[in-house]
């Protein structure tokens, strides 16, 4: 799925609307969760100014937060502390600095075995390897394309006829490169995994990622036609269990948990809503992505986690899908909304 987004083509006539001045500093975020809803105007006020913000130095993107008073606030990203011209207001609302450094999509590397590293985590204990073969796989663990190194199975999902393995398209369509039925692995090719010997499943659908500097990008996602003898819809014993069939959207405060090949189970928060942001696939590739979440804390996610599900971690929210991980920064986590990859591929999950 991909929009193209008026304010990158308007961008230069917008510049001169921001006026410079020091930058906020972030400050910690309450118990409560704050709704989207609730930060409408604010969210109004960043979209206003993204384009003019995203083409000062050192600017990656903007999302929407709160401070430890509950008020709305603009965040806006940068790849290094040098980052200089943004406001300290816009508007009468408060505008946060986040070095988050450049965002990354997530591939294979780490072992994936040991305990997850995440505060208030804890997965993966030393018995069990998320890098290894099973059959039928647990989600959470290693798979992807034969051509890329590896991601992870981020949940099983079906359209009520066929059940699929749901994880990134730079995962498993190679970032549009790989072809409707190829066979996708488990473990991924980083991993030990073979083609065709350990092959659970072939490309059936992807949402096709626009890289044109005018595309911008809601959601990087693709399925696998499977089978229930070859992929299960839990993770394992260490891990969460079965998601929920009903999603939640995210939310700034909402606690969350993912399962992925390398960290294993780990914990956080969503800090951040409707992220516009820049994310690097390569040393020179770039692509545009929209409406992305940010959850925060430096050890929830490492290179291999691409492709898990992000699940609500607590009360009437626990288990409940929330995004689809797919990129980092130094100190936080990016995720697609799951609404609009169930949406864009045809599918919901397959869970409890």
């Amino acid at each position: 799925m991909k929009r193209l987004r008026w304010y990158l083509v308007v961008a230069p006539m917008l510049v001169v609307l921001l006026a410079a001045g020091a930058a906020a500093q972030q400050r910690e975020i309450g118990e409560r969760v704050v709704s989207r809803q609730e930060l409408r105007s604010t969210i109004a006020t960043q979209e206003q100014y993204t384009a003019a913000l995203t083409l000062l130095g050192n600017v990656i993107g903007t999302g929407v937060s709160v401070d430890a008073s509950g008020r709305g606030v603009v965040k806006v990203y940068a790849s290094s502390s040098a980052v200089r011209g943004v406001p300290s207001q816009l508007d009468g609302v408060p505008v946060i600095v986040e070095v988050t450094g450049p965002f990354v999509a997530f591939q294979g590397q780490g072992n994936g075995n040991g305990n997850g590293n995440g505060k208030g985590g804890g997965g993966g204990g030393p018995a069990f390897d998320r890098t290894a073969r099973y059959r039928p796989a647990p989600i959470g663990v290693s798979t992807g394309h034969p051509d890329i190194t590896a991601g992870t199975i981020g949940a099983r999902v079906t359209d009520g006829v066929n059940v699929y393995a749901l994880s990134n398209n730079h995962v498993y369509a190679n970032l549009n490169a790989a072809n409707i039925g190829d066979n996708v692995l488990q473990p991924g090719d980083f991993d030990g995994g073979v083609n065709p010997d350990d092959a659970f499943g072939t490309l059936w659908d992807f949402g096709v990622l626009g890289f044109s500097v005018l595309d911008v990008n809601v959601v990087d996602a693709a399925i696998a036609l499977s089978s229930p003898s070859e992929l299960s819809n839990a993770t394992p014993p260490d891990g969460y269990g079965v998601p929920r069939v009903e999603t939640i959207p995210a939310a700034v405060g909402l606690r969350v948990m993912k399962y992925g090949r390398t960290t294993g189970l780990t914990k956080a928060r969503v800090t951040d809503i409707n992220v516009f942001t820049i994310v690097q696939y390569g040393p020179d590739f770039f692509l545009w992505f929209d409406q992305q979440i940010l959850i925060g804390g430096v050890n929830f996610s490492a290179g291999g986690d691409s492709g898990s599900l992000i699940v609500g971690a607590q009360g009437a929210d626990a288990r409940k899908p929330v995004g689809l991980l797919f990129a980092g920064g130094f100190n936080s986590t990016l995720a697609n909304p799951i609404d609009a990859v169930l949406a864009e591929l045809g599918v919901w999950i397959d869970g409890e």
